[in-house]
């Protein structure tokens, strides 16, 4: 694994391996125990205005290679990783202090995402449609966009570049990549590394490790990419649409949530607590998806109460590398006081401890709040991190006004003993995804994945790629003479 920080911490630009220019380096350090895992000097201005030059230059040749030869990379891509697959795993522990069971549920969704990558080489068709018009033929041809920028965020990293990085290239586009700085080599680098051993023509791919406080907008401001795939903060998402729209370039903006659990009155509770549990702290409740709030009928909510806690409180904190370990180090310190702050912020409005989880450098501990105000902001923001919010609600009518009641609009979730009663419910949560008897965290290759309000734009997964990473042309053609009027 270490040679992955050794070879890998460097810039990826038009198939070369090579240091950036910059004058300071990016330190990627492990989250749990502070260990320099590598040391990359940042890339300028000017390198990522090459990494999309040539990109462009080499998008043209690729857009007109037979989508069967694409193909061949994808399949490759996918053997590359199924062979590398325990190294990567030690990678994903070592960088962004995933746990055995968050590395190996990150790793199936790679997968499962380069497969539909080597069947989307295939999917993009054309149309003929009619015309009032005699003679006329039109034709609607699906091309690619030409060069897609991708941002990718650092809980997830390996599988959010992928999940736009594959799908792009097997529409025929190029990409330019920029991993987030706390994961250049998972996010970046590898995913560079993977595509250059599957063969993929040199600069088709770049991975630029770079900073705003180096390069400001200039990734984002660039005229030559047609779209910009950005998963993180919804605060930085919204700039970034700012700027894309002043440009007229497509922006597909995947970001954070406010998830609910919903748990009515004819639940089954014991399952209700094992998928509220995983909802809210897998991968240390650092996804957009988890279940910041645990919505509960009042008529249960004492038995499910008890259960939850006594499940959190066994869940085991410590050492990502012990395959018992559920809960791992957050990414950095600044989070681990964000969260921290969050929990004595709710205590001082009135909440209680039912868990009080304890802070050891980036060791954050799970922490339960009950009875937190109605009006606290709390309750309105997205938590990046193993608190969970328990709320008691007498009947559907207040619940669903409870859960719609944020900015935000990703997952969610509703256990019920009645299917129909669950879609129903369902159907009246301002959201773009939400599961009947199961988990918020979900993610599959075919079904369109995105969310409402302040979550996001646009879709991913499925068809919905192709909206993002193709554009339409029609071009028509007059059989005969067509008439004009002077």
């Amino acid at each position: 694994m270490s040679s992955y920080f050794t070879d890998l911490a460097q810039q990826y630009i038009d198939g070369e391996w090579r240091p950036g220019t910059g004058s300071w380096d990016i330190i990627d350090f492990n989250p749990y125990d502070g260990e320099k895992l590598a040391s990359i000097t940042i890339a300028t201005v000017d390198e990522v205005d090459e990494a999309y030059k040539v990109a462009a230059a080499a998008q043209k040749q690729w857009a007109r290679t037979n989508p069967y030869a694409r193909r061949a990379v994808f399949e490759q891509a996918l053997r590359v990783i199924e062979e590398r697959e325990q190294e990567i795993t030690e990678v994903i522990i070592a960088e962004l202090g995933g746990t055995y069971l968050k590395a190996g549920f990150e790793l199936h969704l790679v997968k499962e995402f380069l497969r539909e990558s080597v069947h989307l080489a295939l999917r993009p068709e054309g149309r003929i449609l009619p015309s009032p018009i005699d003679g006329k033929e039109n034709r609607v041809y699906r091309e690619p966009v030409g060069v897609v920028g991708v941002i990718s965020p650092f809980n997830f990293p390996f599988l959010l570049s992928i999940k736009s990085v594959a799908p792009a290239l097997a529409l025929g586009n190029a990409v330019v990549l920029k991993p987030h700085q706390n994961t250049p080599i998972a996010g970046g680098t590898l995913v560079g590394k993977i595509f250059e051993e599957a063969g993929l023509p040199g600069g088709l791919l770049n991975v630029v490790v770079t900073d705003i406080a180096e390069i400001g907008d200039a990734f984002i401001e660039n005229p030559i990419p047609k779209v910009i795939s950005f998963t993180g903060s919804d605060k930085v998402g919204r700039h970034v649409a700012t700027v894309c729209a002043a440009q007229f370039k497509r922006s597909v903006l995947e970001l954070g949530g406010n998830s609910a659990i919903v748990v009515l009155d004819d639940a089954d509770i014991d399952y209700a607590v094992d998928a509220a549990v995983f909802s809210r702290y897998v991968h240390q409740g650092q996804v957009c998806m988890a279940a910041n709030r645990v919505l509960v009928d009042r008529s249960i909510a004492a038995e499910f109460t008890e259960k939850f806690v006594a499940k959190v409180k066994n869940l085991k904190v410590g050492d990502p590398r012990d395959p018992q370990t559920i809960i791992g180090p957050v990414i950095n310190s600044s989070q681990a006081e964000a969260i921290s702050s969050v929990v004595e912020q709710a205590i001082a409005e009135g909440a209680t401890a039912l868990v009080h989880g304890t802070t050891t450098d980036n060791l954050v501990a799970p922490s339960v709040l009950a009875d937190v105000p109605a009006d606290s902001a709390l309750l309105r923001q997205e938590v990046f991190g193993p608190v969970a919010f328990l709320i008691t609600f007498d009947g559907e009518e207040e619940a669903v006004r409870l859960v719609n009641d944020t900015p935000y609009g990703l997952s969610g979730a509703v256990h019920t003993g009645d299917i129909e009663r669950g879609v129903s419910f369902a159907k009246q949560i301002d959201t773009g995804m939400f599961h009947v008897n199961d988990g918020t965290v979900h993610d599959e290759p075919l079904v369109p994945f995105g969310g409402e309000k302040s979550s996001g734009l646009g879709r991913l997964n499925g068809e919905t790629t192709l909206d993002a990473f193709t554009t339409l042309k029609w071009i028509s053609v007059q059989h005969g003479r067509s008439g004009f009027p002077f």
